[in-house]
């Protein structure tokens, strides 16, 4: 389940019927065919393409188990109270609060910070936090000008841009995504009439050539371009689609090719074309969105995780898994896949999703989340405050994990797990169905490190409605149980499975993923391997030593230190590669905070040598990797390789041991 976007509400309400095989209760297909609408719920309104998806509004999703511990450890970790850190969020003299949008620290990070804040607050139902996120909300509100503009004005618009008050509408298309979550949890009638008057703004009162001026807007326009067939979606106002032409127009041209290697530009631009493929309704746009997520992971994506090397930027002949991205880029990337899923229904989205909060985006902060690092790499042996130019593309204190510094981040990572969408994990979401009769499905799981997702349906009195079910295209062999009896049907991995028919209240299905290890083998990374169960990939355990480097009491920063070895590659037999692993199962964590050493339920053991000649290069990154097979004189060890997410130090992308002609000597690190 999820909080925000697009799997459950396909889950309680029909979108469409579909072309399926199988028989007539269960049926599989590649997505949905969006051909019925859906009246309980505001999906895209003519003539923009249907929704394959409709959106449940915040708090419609409750947390269960280890996501809402997630979340409850977000909001008293830095995030929850970053308004007591940050300079950015203090309200004397803030632009965002003044009536004129004059002041102080009007760009980014307020809006960024309130993103993921304002979710948090309606989704835990802290009456705290909603009443402090209702604070800036109605701020911002009241600061909207008698011609439509609203935010900061007649200053300038913040140290990262050169632009003065109104020429940068950078900020103000992150604070549409918070007006329209606050619109969603409260209903509030002032939001549309706002967001109307800005729009008309922008429209009338702006040159078309003129729209997006400066950096950051032109490669980010998509996200203005998102919350401008929002406000359509709910006015039916023609002249939206007239805007939305212009900013399609303006916005870097992410349909033709990579406009930029900068890691979250790419992780926004890059669904651009899918975003306005909703209007043009040219297949072209869509596949340009497929096109550049291929070409980015071909050229630095061959390595786990899900992300790329691009530390900011990406850069030739810097492609190997010892290259990180940035928190930010981390949580864009899993946004841009949530709303994707929405676009174009296409399961692969959530997958992807998956893999990045699992194995990337979890292991971003401490265990605590009271603190976080600028770059998380699959290869991070040290994580300490030391430059690491240029090995990284930009100077720093980059892999320090810190509450205080990495501005970008520091405010936005809160919207990565509030967003998370289109996923398993432990929740109850509570729907309208049919004629509007409510629904609750409670899902009771340890997924991602457990194959079993329950679910059980509750309802006053039957009622017939459809439920998707995505199967995860790592998954071969699922299994679908209703009340204790197999549904005879298969359910292949990539597709939907949807059972139809009339639900009573304490129906109860079951879903089966069994998890099959596997190794992959990177070929065009130096032949690097890595290990793989259900949507986890595994990491060498690293001893994990804190060290203290400033910050304050309260929240302190840390350097990790290795306590262990990690310089190992992976022995395996090459006929059979998933049977040189064993896996070792542990209790589930009375704590639910499966993403720590301590807490791991799943572990597997492998055996492994050392490479003494790969070793920490003088500025503390893992030495570069070289082409495996790889020979090596020292003992044939057991090791413990643990879920990614929960490896803050990692060695996620293994040289591979092999003997004979075809193995290399390791060369030492260079």
């Amino acid at each position: 389940m999820s909080y925000r976007k697009s799997f459950p509400a396909a889950l309680l309400c029909s979108l469409s019927s579909m072309v399926w095989a199988g028989g007539a209760d269960i049926r599989i297909g590649d997505r949905p065919d969006p051909a019925t609408g859906n009246e309980h719920y505001t999906g895209n309104r003519a003539p923009l393409l249907p929704s394959r998806f409709i959106a449940l509004p915040p708090g419609a999703i409750e947390p269960r188990g280890w996501l809402h511990q997630q979340l409850r450890l977000q909001a008293d970790g830095f995030h929850g109270h970053l308004k007591e850190i940050s300079q950015y969020l203090r309200k004397e003299n803030n632009a965002w609060l003044d009536p004129q949008g004059r002041g102080s620290h009007g760009w980014e990070e307020l809006p960024y910070w309130l993103k993921g804040y304002g979710n948090l607050a309606y989704i835990l139902g802290d009456q705290a936090m909603i009443a402090e996120a209702k604070s800036w909300i109605e701020g911002v509100m009241g600061s909207q000008q008698p011609d439509g503009w609203f935010g900061p004005d007649h200053s300038r618009a913040g140290a990262a841009s050169r632009l003065e008050g109104r020429d940068d509408l950078w900020p103000n298309m992150i604070m549409l995504f918070c007006l329209q979550d606050y619109y969603g949890f409260t209903g509030d009638a002032r939001v549309p009439v706002m967001l109307t008057r800005y729009f008309r703004y922008l429209h009338e009162q702006i040159p078309p050539d003129r729209l997006l001026n400066g950096y950051w807007p032109v490669m980010r326009g998509g996200d203005l371009l998102h919350g401008i067939y929002w406000l359509y979606n709910r006015t039916g106002d023609a002249w939206l689609l007239d805007l939305a032409k212009k900013v399609h127009a303006d916005t870097a041209r992410w349909d033709q090719d990579i406009i930029d290697w900068h890691n979250v530009n790419f992780a926004q631009g890059f669904r651009e074309p899918a975003t306005y493929y909703l209007q043009s309704q040219s297949p072209k746009d869509l596949d340009a969105t497929y096109r550049l997520f291929r070409k980015m992971r071909q050229l630095y994506g061959q390595v786990p995780g899900g992300m790329f090397g691009a530390d900011e930027r990406a850069r030739p002949g810097y492609t190997g898994p010892r290259q990180g991205t940035e928190t930010c880029g981390l949580v864009e990337q899993m946004l841009s896949d949530e709303i994707l899923l929405q676009i174009s229904g296409d399961p692969f989205w959530a997958d992807h999703g998956e893999t990045v909060a699992f194995n990337t985006f979890a292991a971003a902060l401490t265990p605590d989340l009271k603190a976080l690092r600028y770059l998380t790499a699959p290869n991070q042996a040290l994580s300490d405050a030391a430059n690491k130019q240029p090995n990284v593309e930009t100077a720093g204190t980059l892999f320090l994990m810190t509450a205080h510094q990495h501005r970008c981040c520091q405010h936005n990572w809160g919207h990565g797990w509030p967003y998370f969408a289109g996923l398993y994990a432990p929740s109850k979401v509570t729907g309208s169905v049919g004629n509007g009769q409510t629904v609750s499905i409670v899902e009771a799981t340890h997924y991602p490190f457990d194959e079993a997702v329950a679910l059980s349906v509750g309802t006053d009195r039957p009622v017939r409605f459809p439920l998707y079910l995505r199967i995860p295209g790592w998954c071969d062999r699922a299994r679908i149980t209703l009340n204790g009896q197999p549904l005879a049907a298969e359910a292949p991995a990539g597709k939907y499975a949807v059972i139809e028919r009339t639900w009573s209240g304490g129906d109860q299905l079951t879903l089966t993923f069994p998890m099959d290890l596997r190794v992959k083998i990177w070929k065009e990374n130096k032949g690097l391997a890595s290990v793989e169960r259900g949507p986890l990939t595994y990491s060498l355990q690293i001893g994990e030593k804190y060290v203290r480097h400033g910050g304050t009491d309260q929240w302190p920063d840390w350097e990790i230190h290795p306590a262990t070895p990690w310089n190992y590659g992976l022995e395996f037999e090459a006929a059979n590669p998933a049977g040189s692993f064993k896996v070792v199962r542990g209790d589930w964590p009375a704590s639910d905070r499966p993403f720590t050493q301590a807490g791991v339920p799943i572990k597997l053991q492998a055996r492994a040598r050392k490479l003494p000649g790969w070793t920490l290069d003088k500025l503390g990154m893992v030495g570069q990797v070289q082409d495996s097979p790889i020979r090596s004189d020292e003992p044939s060890e057991t090791v413990t390789l643990i879920p990614m997410g929960a490896a803050r130090l990692r060695i996620s992308a293994f040289p591979v041991i092999g003997s004979g002609p075809e193995a290399r000597t390791w060369e030492g690190t260079r």
